[in-house]
């Protein structure tokens, strides 16, 4: 559910109020340790833009409507790996707003054809150069004309932890009773991990964040290489919140998802990354209460090897 202050928005744009709420289960698969752990996962690709970024792209324009950096006439600009991309554009059209997004030319076909298809233009970065490519050339589009353009940056605006400390959070701990254990998650921009983590923590203290980290880059869609000296660290990351990192592989997020897809969820590489590091957590820890999050759609990557069966 909205905060308060954004209330106003969906009088004006009802469909705004499809954005969140959505459903905390328990995961069933036969790779789950029978030592009395579970693993609950948030449905986040049941978001209209079919991922969790509709959350943070949401407070991120709200924020900015509100304060009026957001304007009619000025065009929004950022960059995005995919699925924040989507999330600027169906939310843009929601509020007829023009959208320029720039992303790293292996996003998935799928994605980009959502993106165009709410209206936004498109420019793509060298794949090999990876999400901080598309970064420093949004930045450079922005300043060459700052009249002309917004840019959110989800990489460095505080909207974006705040969304999940707001309404990520407070739906995971109304829906499991604040009973959770663990918390696991990777960094993208930061956003999901810090906020959530901060709200878990301040909760109870105890519960452990624990963070995703692909074993090779590029590998996992959505999943930001951080160990590099030359990898940009997401300026809204807390990396205090984090109490353990778990590297996963490429090969093993698309195994879970090829389970999952079994069992009628049919969720995206970052899911299946999310829930090899929860089972470990399983397999370490019994009677474990983990909590993730299975951050999209599995139709969104039909142009990658995820579904080569």
């Amino acid at each position: 559910m909205l905060p308060e202050r954004f209330r106003p928005f969906l009088e004006k744009y009802p469909s705004l109020a499809l954005i969140g709420g959505t459903r905390l289960f328990r995961v069933e698969v036969p790779e789950l340790p029978r030592n009395g752990s579970e693993v609950l996962a948030k449905a986040e690709w049941t978001n209209p833009g079919g991922s969790i970024k509709d959350r943070p792209v949401l407070f991120m324009l709200l924020q900015a409507a509100l304060s009026g950096e957001l304007t009619p006439g000025r065009t929004l600009i950022d960059s995005s790996s995919g699925n924040a991309g989507i999330a600027y554009a169906m939310i843009g059209s929601m509020m007829g707003l023009d959208v320029k997004l720039v992303v790293p030319g292996n996003a998935s076909v799928e994605r980009k054809k959502r993106i165009l298809s709410h209206g936004a233009q498109l420019v793509e970065t060298d794949p090999v150069e990876g999400y901080d490519a598309a970064l420093r050339e949004a930045h450079r589009i922005a300043e060459s004309d700052p009249p002309r353009y917004f840019m959110p940056d989800q990489y460095a605006n505080e909207q974006n932890w705040r969304a999940h400390y707001e309404t990520t959070a407070e739906e995971i701990l109304e829906q499991s009773g604040g009973r959770i254990t663990h918390f696991v998650a990777g960094i993208g921009t930061g956003g999901t991990i810090t906020g959530v983590g901060r709200r878990l923590k301040s909760h109870d203290p105890k519960i452990q964040v624990v963070c995703v980290v692909p074993e090779s880059f590029p590998g996992i869609e959505g999943l930001k290489p951080l160990e590099r000296p030359e990898d940009i660290v997401p300026k809204i990351l807390d990396a205090g919140v984090i109490d353990r990192r778990i590297r996963v592989t490429i090969e093993e997020a698309y195994a879970l998802c090829h389970s999952l897809a079994r069992r009628g969820l049919f969720v995206g590489q970052s899911s299946g990354a999310y829930l090899s590091a929860a089972l470990t957590v399983a397999r370490d820890a019994p009677g474990a209460r983990i909590v993730t999050v299975f951050s999209d759609l599995g139709e969104r990557y039909f142009s990658t090897r995820l579904w080569d069966l």
